[in-house]
Formats: structure tokens, C-alpha cells, sequence
């Protein structure tokens, strides 16, 4: 058998060219990716990502929506709100190709039934937790999403070192989170 009819009987195509492009995104960004790139890298026909994932933003997709269930698990150990942030800032560092992509919607197809469900999914563990905290729901799932959300991007791109001077990431959050957000019964009553 040739090397090219062996690139075709792949064991797990998909997730080998998922991995593929993960280490791409995670070293060099969403912007190097091209699918051809990725099946020399998975070792593959330069036909075989675009069949199983169409096209780049199929790829995308894939990876946004495979993030938005791994923060989706994640976010569905918390114990409670500043946990829930912390859990969010945690898997922006475990998964920093995931979290680069899924907030990107025009790298994505953003009507994808699976993508559009999975994302949902997640926003729905936060705005349950946020329930209890703020007095107008939609301003409280703002305000913690945008406090997680850009701490984690923050973080991840280095622009908080000089802030937190060797300083844990973590302690760091959960200091901000406590300053913020309170049960709403205490802020009525402090």
C-alpha cells in the first residue's frame, strides 16, 4: 500500500486534524490555519479535512463547539458564582485554542445547530448562578461573564503580569470576584 492510500484508512481523522489545528491555533493563532496544512501535519490526504468538516469555518466550528461543551462540564462543578469565574478563567489557560476560537463568530458558522445548542448550554450554567446576585439578572450575567471573560483574556495574553506581579492568578480572581459580587441580600443591606 502506498504512503497517499495509507493516509486515507486514518483511525480517527476527525480528531486527529481537531488536535492538528488546536496546536496550530494555540502556537501561532486562528489566522495560520488552512486545512491542507493540517492534513500534511495529520499525516492525510489534503482532501480529507474538507470532507469530514467542509470547509475552515466548518473546522472552527467544530473546535468552538467542542469548547463550549468542555466550559459547559466545567462550569457545571461550580460551587457557586466566584467558583463558576474561577472554573471559566481555569479553562481559558487549560484550553487556550478553544477559548481564542469560541468567542469569534466570524470564524464560525454561526447558525450550526450544534454550536448554537452548546453555547446556549453554557450561558445557561451562568445565568443560573448568577440569579442570586444580582437584582436585574441580565446586568448581573453581563457583568460576570465580562469580569470572566476578560480576566481570562487578559491573563492569557500576558497583559496582566505587571499587575499581578508573581501573584497567583487565582487569589488574583477570587480577590476581584469578592470585591464585585455579593449575594444580592447583602448589598441591600450593607
Amino acid at each position: 500500500m502506498t504512503a497517499e492510500r495509507a493516509a486515507y484508512h486514518h483511525g480517527d481523522l476527525p480528531r486527529a486534524v481537531l488536535a492538528a489545528a488546536l496546536d496550530v491555533i494555540a502556537t501561532e493563532g486562528p489566522a495560520a490555519l488552512s486545512l491542507r496544512g493540517l492534513a500534511r501535519r495529520a499525516g492525510v490526504s489534503h482532501a480529507a479535512p474538507a470532507h469530514h468538516f467542509g470547509d475552515r469555518a466548518g473546522l472552527l466550528t467544530a473546535i468552538a463547539t467542542e469548547g463550549y461543551g468542555l466550559l459547559s462540564v466545567t462550569l457545571g462543578q461550580a460551587g457557586d458564582l466566584r467558583d463558576l469565574g474561577m472554573r471559566y478563567v481555569r479553562f481559558a489557560i487549560a484550553h487556550p485554542a478553544h477559548f481564542q476560537v469560541m468567542f469569534r463568530p466570524e470564524l464560525l458558522r454561526p447558525d450550526d445547530p450544534e454550536l448554537r445548542a452548546a453555547r446556549e448550554r453554557t450561558r445557561d450554567r451562568l445565568r443560573v448562578a448568577v440569579a442570586g446576585y444580582a437584582d436585574d439578572p441580565a446586568v448581573g450575567f453581563m457583568a460576570a461573564w465580562s469580569m470572566a471573560h476578560g480576566f481570562a483574556s487578559l491573563l492569557l495574553s500576558r497583559n496582566l503580569d505587571g499587575l499581578l506581579d508573581g501573584r497567583d492568578p487565582e487569589e488574583a480572581f477570587r480577590a476581584l470576584t469578592g470585591e464585585m459580587f455579593r449575594p444580592a441580600e447583602d448589598s441591600a443591606t450593607g
